[in-house]
């Protein structure tokens, strides 16, 4: 597939425990796009909700095209995610069953269109994330002294 990773949301993945994943299409203007392909975007402390049957993300910053004039868009504004619907029953299902979070990780671009990957995750605890990070400072230790 061609697949051209732009830019991974590092935070979400210290922050949550990640159980699927989805792949979906964004809704943009024409200098939205380009302002995603020229790299001035954030996910950082972006999340998606479902609303009436539809999905939508929202706190993407994407910054104005500078060549943009007044069409410009607005950096923060909600964005529609494109998936199917069944993928949408079933993420519906499970938020409400097993109160789960929708946040992005992940956007690239795919045969010259802007994607992005979701994931239902869940909220980790702090000694989640200090296991994590001990686990992390193991195996960095382990590779650095099998390297000499």
């Amino acid at each position: 597939m061609d697949k051209k990773v732009i830019s991974t949301n590092r935070k979400a993945f210290h922050d949550y425990l990640i159980f699927e994943k989805y792949d979906a299409g964004i809704v943009l203007t024409g200098t939205e796009i380009k302002s995603i392909r020229k790299g001035t975007f954030n996910l950082k402390d972006s999340f998606a909700k479902i609303e009436d049957g539809e999905v939508f993300l929202y706190n993407m910053h994407i910054s104005p095209y500078e060549h943009g004039n007044r069409f410009n868009h607005e950096p923060e504004r909600v964005r529609k995610l494109l998936l199917k619907k069944q993928e949408i029953v079933k993420m519906l299902g499970k938020i409400k069953k097993e109160n789960y979070t929708i946040v992005p990780l992940e956007l690239y671009l795919s045969h010259g269109f802007a994607k992005i990957e979701i994931g239902l995750a869940k909220g980790k605890k702090l000694y989640d994330k200090r296991e994590a990070i001990a686990k992390k400072t193991q195996e960095r230790d382990i590779a650095r002294n099998s390297r000499r």
